[in-house]
């Protein structure tokens, strides 16, 4: 295999021949060893669990000494797949204690059946999705719930945790989660609206949790180490633990997550299936609703996400190019090509924030009105991507005299946090908006928004790496929803172009969405699919050593 023109880095070369070098091969093999090991340091990087290989290259790896099948060296080879082992341990320990889990499932309780009757009353026809969900999830103590927005996956667990605190001889203790502080504040918005309406006691109410926390906060992260206070051997404690969000949980942060479930613990996932998959290695959500089918249950009926958004979300996840394009020419306004200049349309509409800003209006209406539009770019660098928008939209606001940019901090400036610093309790993903300080008359602070709703603030000195977010990325909207959409799109195909990355950002779009793009790049990236190179699914299938 040839590296020209790759774009491998430095550290993958650097990885290659610092194994090379400790391996048993003559100097006439190392050339193919090295190329090999270059490829799998980068396409790890790229999300991938492992690679595929050759019979040749694997029996040049197995003459290196440098791997084995049962996880004791660096490099481990299973059947035609090659692994670092770290993630060659981390499939292996998921899909191990995953079937250890599902081998613990019980009888039905005899009050089930009026339970369910109480909490998903009879439809007329139709089948009851949701109620099928928490007929499984109260079965088994591992359990999956899919489904596209507004198909109720939170409605549904709400009554699972109801349901199964009835049951409980003394009340459960429940975890609510999220892989980001935005998802996480999402989640807790939608339980605390939905608990009032359960049919249950105040008693039943009160054990639901309302709290809902980042996963790296549930386990107790410890930056910049990749370990965690919570492990097999210092287990959480709660009884059940509900993730939202899934398909963005990474292989290693999913395998961190039930090793520190102890041995009797529940575990409920929700997300959507064909959203894209995590940033980092893996396809996990994906990979388990293919494999186990008996856990898992796809929530079909859409009770709040419809019309024109929903048909264009629906053909781009079905690779129907073509009808996906003739949505965007029918001319409603919920959902059409962008005819006007991207920029000069996404410094209207945040136009509003910025007069209510100069208006002297409070954070949270701030934050909200803020928060009803995005700019949503497929790529970090290049044309028409985050950093050419945000550049150029900021550019805009100040020609049109709606920001005054003195330098890199300025009033109103949004930012995203880029990378987590759990002392001071921010998060990668997290929003804040860089505004006076009350009382402080010249001076600055950077405010956020908590999942408990409570407001923090602080120097913009102490705020960790940050960027601008006018604009963001695809893979960063993930978890947030907005009211109105901008999906602005490159000029030329590329491989994070992806029919995942489109439904993806339509569905972030709660009235209207509205894109950047030509029909040749458009009926490429709807052709091309994620595709992650992975073992889990031959695991579950084989079982775990």
């Amino acid at each position: 295999m040839s590296l020209e023109n790759q774009p491998y880095t430095r550290l993958d070369s650097a990885f290659a021949r610092f194994l090379s070098q400790r391996s048993r091969l003559e100097d006439s093999q190392r050339p193919a060893f090295e190329k090999l090991l270059i490829r799998l340091s980068y396409e790890q990087n790229q999300g991938h669990n492992c690679i595929a290989i050759s019979a040749a290259e694997q029996a040049l790896v197995v003459a290196s000494g440098l791997a084995d099948d049962e996880g004791g060296r660096p490099l481990v080879v299973e059947q035609n797949r090659l692994y670092l082992q770290r993630y060659w341990q981390y499939e292996q320990r998921l899909a191990g204690q995953l079937k250890a889990m599902m081998a613990n499932a019980t009888p039905a309780p005899a009050r089930l059946d009026s339970l369910l009757a109480q909490y998903f009353p009879p439809l007329s026809d139709a089948i009851d999705w949701q109620r099928e969900a928490a007929n499984v999830a109260v079965k088994q103590p591992f359990s999956i719930i899919t489904g596209g927005p507004g198909t109720g996956k939170t409605t549904t667990v709400v009554k699972i945790l109801a349901v199964l605190q009835e049951l409980a001889a003394q009340p459960l203790l429940i975890a609510l989660a999220a892989p980001t502080g935005k998802a996480a504040m999402r989640l807790q918005e939608s339980i605390g609206s939905r608990k009032a309406d359960l049919p249950c006691s105040e008693a039943i109410k009160n054990q639901i949790p309302e709290t809902v926390t980042t996963l790296h906060r549930l386990l107790g992260a410890r930056p910049p180490s990749p370990y965690f206070r919570h492990h097999a051997q210092q287990p959480l404690i709660y009884d059940l633990v509900v993730v939202d969000e899934a398909s963005m949980v990474d292989l290693a942060l999913m395998s961190k997550l039930v090793d520190a479930l102890k041995p009797s613990a529940r575990l409920i996932l929700l997300g959507d299936k064909d959203q894209l998959a995590s940033v980092e290695s893996g396809a996990v959500l994906a990979d388990m609703t293919h494999s186990l089918p008996e856990q898992t249950l796809e929530l079909q009926t859409s009770h709040r996400f419809g019309g024109v958004i929903k048909r264009l979300a629906d053909a781009v996840n079905q690779q129907e190019a073509e009808q996906a394009w003739q949505v965007l020419q029918q001319g409603d306004p919920a959902c059409l090509l962008l005819s006007e200049d991207p920029i000069s349309y996404a410094a209207a509409q945040y136009r509003t924030y910025l007069q209510l800003l100069h208006s002297g209006a409070d954070f949270p209406t701030l934050y909200q009105q803020f928060s009803q539009f995005q700019v949503l770019c497929a790529n970090r660098q290049g044309k028409h991507s985050v950093a050419d928008l945000n550049q150029r939209i900021e550019q805009k606001l100040a020609e049109q005299r709606h920001i005054h940019v003195t330098g890199l901090w300025y009033v109103g400036r949004p930012i995203m946090v880029t990378q987590n610093n759990a002392a001071l309790q921010l998060y990668n993903g997290d929003i804040g908006l860089c505004l006076p300080d009350q009382g402080q008359q010249g001076k600055l602070m950077v405010y956020f928004q908590r999942a408990d709703g409570s407001v923090k603030k602080y120097l913009p000195a102490r705020v960790p790496p940050c960027e601008t977010v006018y604009a963001m990325t695809i893979h960063k909207s993930q978890g947030s929803e907005f009211a109105q959409v901008l999906v602005v799109l490159p000029e030329a195909i590329n491989p994070v172009l992806t029919k995942e990355l489109l439904y993806t950002a339509i569905t972030r779009a709660k009235t209207t969405v509205k894109i950047v793009a030509d029909k040749a790049l458009w009926m490429q990236a709807i052709a091309q699919k994620v595709a992650r190179v992975t073992g889990l699914v031959a695991k579950f299938q084989d079982g775990a050593r």
